[in-house]
């Protein structure tokens, strides 16, 4: 058997969201080490709330436990074709429950939405999104798949993450960077998402999946062979132990897939 992912589970959201704290950290400052910045993906959803909850609260550990948001460099691992201000947008969630709560003294990262103007051909918006990620990240040419310091992910009730759903052709793009989605079984329906190699080329790779409605797709995810094939399951198996979930004890209750008691 090769390398597994990491398990965590807390009884409280509390113990999650230092837990997380330290692990996001962690990697900044390796991705500072790295290259003098830190660049994130991250989705949506009830993740930005809880990555406030984890970012904001004041250092409690003297300066190994400083967020520099200065020198972060934000990415969306999925966004949908909707105004900046729009309901369903990503950024928009992102901005509301993490970037206008960051206090002036820890910076502000620079954040890359998409752009607008190509809202209404999702072809011509994961391509303008691509071409802002190689601007980062080096020309495609250059390199064959962008490294993310870290991407922050969630899990759906059906085991999907970003925008990568459940037998969806998408799971076997190999090329693009950034792929387009015209008929996502979520709405809305048209949507851009980083590819699967990007996601699992990532150096770390975090899930949270907290709730009891959380439940049955863990057990899915971590116990069962079909399982696997799930778009979370596939990130498991592609990135390994690069890959922890940050979980609570409800979401993971009858899981049998071992947990890590620490860092």
């Amino acid at each position: 058997m090769g390398k597994q992912p990491n398990l965590y589970a807390f009884d409280h959201l509390e113990g999650l969201a230092a837990t997380l704290r330290t692990y996001i950290i962690q990697c900044q400052n390796a991705g500072f080490e790295r290259h003098a910045v830190f660049r994130v993906a991250v989705s949506g959803g009830s993740l930005p709330s809880m990555l406030a909850k984890a970012l904001l609260e004041p250092s409690q550990s003297g300066p190994d436990d400083v967020v520099d948001f200065a020198k972060w460099e934000i990415f969306f691992a999925d966004e949908r074709a909707v105004p900046l201000d729009h309901p369903d947008s990503n950024y928009k969630v992102l901005q509301d429950e993490l970037l206008d709560k960051i206090p002036v003294h820890m910076g502000r990262p620079k954040v890359h939405p998409i752009d607008v103007k190509d809202l209404d051909d999702v072809q011509e918006l994961a391509d303008q999104y691509q071409e802002a990620l190689m601007q980062s990240f080096a020309a495609k040419d250059s390199v064959k798949l962008p490294i993310f310091d870290l991407l922050l992910l969630g899990c759906g009730p059906d085991g999907h993450t970003c925008s990568l759903f459940p037998n969806h052709e998408l799971l076997r793009e190999s090329d693009a960077w950034v792929a387009p989605v015209e008929d996502s079984p979520k709405a809305p329906a048209r949507r851009i998402t980083l590819s699967l190699p990007v996601v699992t080329h990532g150096i770390k790779i975090a899930f949270v999946a907290t709730g009891e409605g959380k439940r049955d797709i863990m057990k899915q995810i971590f116990d069962t062979e079909e399982g696997r094939s799930l778009p979370c399951g596939l990130v498991n198996e592609g990135g390994a132990e690069k890959v922890s979930w940050f979980t609570d004890s409800i979401a993971v209750e009858g899981v049998a897939f071992p947990r890590r008691g620490s860092l």
